[in-house]
């Protein structure tokens, strides 16, 4: 693309020599060609392995299209949606936990496109825990994934990536109005909250800002912010609930 068409568009992705901001990256996610490399195996719905190219540059991407999703009585159609929300949200409230992730058309139609997180595939959260100098991080994120309901927290959607960084991914089922919290972390129980999910909390409540209608009902957005108003009140790691399995299957 001529340069002058690009004046408003951040600069692209030059690997290895600089680190791009996260601007940068959604760029390169809204604006890369993209190349099906194939499926990623033992996913529950289709998930696509991708090379973003533009010019001389490429990332990795993950595709996971609506069409490709299996229908659930739980959930409506358009888990893709809470993909992307749930980046969103962990933006939007300065956590940083989940890659950046982007609606887009491709190959199988509309779907969520995910930076790939190169990292180490022998390492999880049950790995992971063994670090203490990870356990900040892994219980801001055990409150997240209170804040968002997460349904479906296996110990390996805790990767650890080549930057030796610590991402949450697949987030498909989050976000419901009843009480799903299905998750491998249950080892905080009684310990107080994080002081920046505790401030998350507020400013959520505080600006309940407009993107989060895009993806979800009423209702949904309603228990959202009773959520975040039970956290912020609380300000504790609760108990697993009574009456109903709590992990998920399989844990890892």
């Amino acid at each position: 693309m001529p340069q002058d068409k690009r004046k408003s568009a951040p600069k692209a992705i030059v690997s290895f020599i600089w680190m791009p901001t996260d601007q940068d990256r959604i760029w390169f996610l809204r604006h890369g060609k993209i190349r099906i490399l194939g499926a990623i195996p033992h996913s529950s719905n289709l998930t696509l392995l991708c090379v973003l190219e533009y010019e001389q540059e490429e990332e990795l991407a993950v595709y996971k299209p609506l069409s490709g999703e299996r229908p659930l009585s739980d959930f409506p159609p358009g888990l893709y949606k809470r993909e992307i929300l749930a980046y969103e949200l962990s933006a939007y409230l300065n956590l940083d936990l989940v890659p950046e992730t982007i609606e887009r058309e491709a190959q199988y139609g509309i779907g969520s496109l995910q930076r790939f997180i190169p990292n180490n595939f022998s390492q999880n959260y049950f790995t992971l825990l063994e670090d203490v100098e990870r356990l900040e991080i892994l219980r801001l994120l055990c409150g997240f994934d209170l804040l968002i309901n997460n349904a479906d927290r296996k110990a390996s959607h805790i990767i650890c990536g080549d930057d030796n960084n610590l991402y949450a991914i697949d987030h498909g089922l989050c976000f419901h109005t009843e009480d799903k919290l299905r998750t491998v972390i249950w080892d905080f129980v009684g310990e107080a909250l994080p002081n920046n999910l505790i401030n998350a909390c507020k400013v959520l409540l505080d600006d309940k800002p407009d993107f989060l209608s895009y993806h979800l009902s009423n209702e949904e957005l309603s228990a959202l912010f009773n959520r975040a108003e039970v956290l912020g009140t609380q300000q504790l790691f609760p108990y697993p609930p009574d009456g109903r399995f709590f992990y998920p299957w399989p844990m890892i």
